[in-house]
C-alpha cells in the first residue's frame, strides 16, 4: 500500500520544492517508485528541479483537474540517475492562462484526492509526496486527510515558528498520523543540533534534520536535485536518513 507523505511549510520561501525533489531521489536510489505532484498550483516549479523547462509540461496536472485527462497521463517519468526505483512527476502548467484560472475560479480539490489515489493505484506507486501550497487552504487540508505522513518544512524564523505551531494543532485535530519537523536553511552563526532540540521540544514533534545554509545548494541555484550532483555530500546523507525515516514510517 501506498504510503501517502505531504511536505509542507506555512510560508513560502522554505525550500520545500528542494527538499521533496531530493527525497523523492533517495527514495528512488533505494529502488522505490516514488509519486510526485506539484499542488502548489498558483506557483508551480518542482519541475524545473527534475530537468523539465516550463515548454516540456505538455501534460499537467490542470488537465486532470479542468478537462478530466486520466492522471496517469500527465505524469513524467523523471527517475533520470535516480534508479533503480522510479519517480513520477505530475507537474502543475506553467502557462499564464492557467495560472490565472486557478486564481480565478479555483478547483474542485475532491477531483484532486480521487486523483491521488489513482495515480498511486495505476502506477503501483510505493510512496506518493504531495508538493503543497505554502499556508493552509482547502486542498491542503484534503491532502492532510489523507497523509500518512505531514513533513513541515520551516527556517529558524519567528513567522515560521508561529505558522508551524498552528499546522501542528490543525494535523492533530485532522487525526493525520505522523508529524515530523525539517529545520532548513539554519545560519552558521547557530547550532544546529541546538536549533533541533528546540523545536522538538517546542512542538513535542521528531526533528529529522536541522539543515545548514548551503553555499553549494544556492550555486547550483535548482538546476538539479542536489543529492544527484552532490552523492558524498552531508546534506545528501541527511536526505537519505530522512528517505529512511518515512519509509520505515509507512513499513
Amino acid at each position: 500500500m501506498v504510503d501517502v507523505v505531504c511536505v509542507h511549510s506555512f510560508r513560502g520561501g522554505t525550500g520545500k520544492s528542494n527538499l521533496t525533489a531530493n527525497i523523492a531521489a533517495q527514495l528512488a536510489r533505494r529502488g522505490h517508485r516514488v509519486g510526485v505532484i506539484d499542488t502548489d498550483i498558483q506557483s508551480p516549479g518542482i519541475h524545473v528541479l527534475f530537468g523539465l523547462a516550463g515548454d516540456d509540461v505538455t501534460a499537467s496536472l490542470n488537465d486532470h483537474l479542468w478537462r478530466g485527462r486520466p492522471i496517469s497521463e500527465v505524469a513524467h517519468d523523471v527517475t533520470g540517475d535516480a534508479g533503480p526505483g522510479r519517480i513520477h512527476l505530475v507537474p502543475a502548467s506553467t502557462q499564464p492562462g492557467e495560472i490565472s484560472r486557478v486564481l480565478r475560479e479555483g478547483y474542485d480539490a475532491q477531483v484532486l484526492i480521487r486523483g491521488l489515489r489513482t495515480l498511486a493505484d495505476e502506477l503501483a506507486l510505493d510512496t506518493l509526496l504531495i508538493d503543497t501550497h505554502p499556508g493552509l487552504q482547502e486542498e491542503t487540508l484534503l491532502s492532510l486527510v489523507v497523509a500518512d505522513t505531514l513533513l513541515i518544512l520551516l527556517r529558524p524564523d519567528r513567522q515560521d515558528y508561529e505558522g508551524t505551531g498552528i499546522t501542528v494543532r490543525i494535523a492533530q485535530d485532522l487525526g493525520v498520523p505522523r508529524t515530523a519537523l525539517v529545520v532548513n536553511k539554519v545560519p552558521p552563526h547557530l547550532d544546529s543540533a541546538r536549533v533541533a532540540d528546540e523545536v522538538a521540544r517546542t512542538y513535542d514533534r521528531p526533528v529529522l534534520a536541522a539543515l545548514p545554509h548551503s553555499t553549494e545548494m544556492m550555486a547550483l541555484a535548482s538546476a538539479g536535485v542536489f543529492a544527484l550532483h552532490h552523492p558524498e555530500h552531508p546534506l545528501t546523507a541527511q536526505f537519505a536518513a530522512m528517505a529512511g525515516y518515512l519509509r520505515g514510517a509507512g513499513a
